[in-house]
């Protein structure tokens, strides 16, 4: 709401400045997050935790710091989305061998519920096809792989114009 008490509306013209890539992609992002959410809500997670899951199964256990870098986070964050998974049984963390990192495991309960997940993760990734389109699904994809993958930084003495 506003502060007149109307709704501005769902255009992303209606937004401050809807020339922000950074609000772009968030808005993007939380609308999408509540799909999946959604969608895996019937087993109990979120799509926050799901490629945590997955990530896992597919590459077996791996340092804290490897995993927050396959998903394109610090290791905080991380830490936040594990607790949960690890709370429930999903992951075990243990002490790796340098004893300043730390390993995560999924455990045969984390398989078992990837796997009654993947079906209901595919429902949100139909449903996403469905909307957006196929081809322009693939290639939403393949630029926010690219842009993933970009270390972004401001030059060097940046200064506001």
């Amino acid at each position: 709401m506003s502060v007149t008490g109307k709704s501005p509306g769902k255009s992303p013209g209606n937004r401050p400045d809807n020339r922000c890539h950074c609000g772009a992609l968030r808005g993007a992002s939380r609308r999408v997050t509540q799909l999946y959410d959604q969608a895996l809500a019937p087993v109990g997670l979120r799509i926050t935790q799901y490629p945590v899951l997955a990530w896992l199964a597919g590459s077996g256990p791996m340092t804290m710091s490897v995993l927050a870098a396959c998903m394109v986070m610090d290791r905080a964050t991380l830490g936040h989305n594990l607790r949960p998974l690890e709370a429930s049984g999903l992951v075990r963390i243990a002490t790796g061998l340098d004893r300043r990192s730390r390993v995560v495991t999924l455990t045969d309960a984390g398989r078992e519920k990837f796997t009654q997940a993947r079906p209901h993760w595919r429902v949100a990734q139909r449903a996403f096809e469905a909307a957006f389109g196929e081809a322009d699904s693939a290639a939403l994809r393949t630029a926010l792989t690219r842009l993933a993958g970009i270390d972004f930084c401001l030059p060097e003495g940046a200064q506001p114009s």
